[in-house]
């Protein structure tokens, strides 16, 4: 697990990003859990899912934690057929980090924002593992992530 979250605090640090890593002694795999570990609301949460195309090309999809992704919308932002889930160890392998604590960058992948993410000044990712969170400003997710805003939840 420290090797997840020392590539995670590099990458905050080498690129500049308005964040904080927290490794919290508490489970942070669910939205629940997470907002209950840091008593926050669970508004300012996001998911990261990952898909992949008919290419095995990562896609990483970051809407609020109350929405869900649109593969279909996805596919059509892209001009590709619709993507599927990544598996668990697909995740791990494209990644670096494991299912349920993968941030919202720092990786190589085709990063999609949903609009609705924007409108928050700041969010919480997954820190790198299952225990850690990151608090980052959004503009610098989506600078650090490259990412596109498009909507892509349902």
């Amino acid at each position: 697990m420290e090797e997840f979250h020392s590539t995670i605090n590099r990458f905050i640090t080498e690129n500049n990003i308005d964040g904080i890593h927290m490794v919290l002694r508490e489970s942070c795999h669910s939205i629940q859990d997470a907002a209950r570990a840091i008593n926050v609301s669970q508004h300012v949460f996001v998911k990261n899912i990952c898909l992949l195309d008919n290419k095995e090309q990562l896609i990483l999809a970051i809407v609020k934690g109350e929405d869900r992704v649109s593969t279909t919308r996805v596919g059509k932002a892209l001009n590709i057929e619709r993507p599927r889930l990544a598996t668990v160890d697909e995740i791990l392998a494209h990644t670096g980090f494991p299912a349920g604590g993968v941030p919202s960058f720092g990786f190589k992948a085709i990063f999609l924002v949903d609009p609705k993410v924007m409108e928050l000044s700041y969010i919480y990712t997954g820190g790198g593992s299952q225990l850690s969170l990151i608090k980052v400003e959004t503009n610098s997710m989506l600078q650090a992530n490259k990412g596109q805003v498009i909507r892509i939840r349902k």
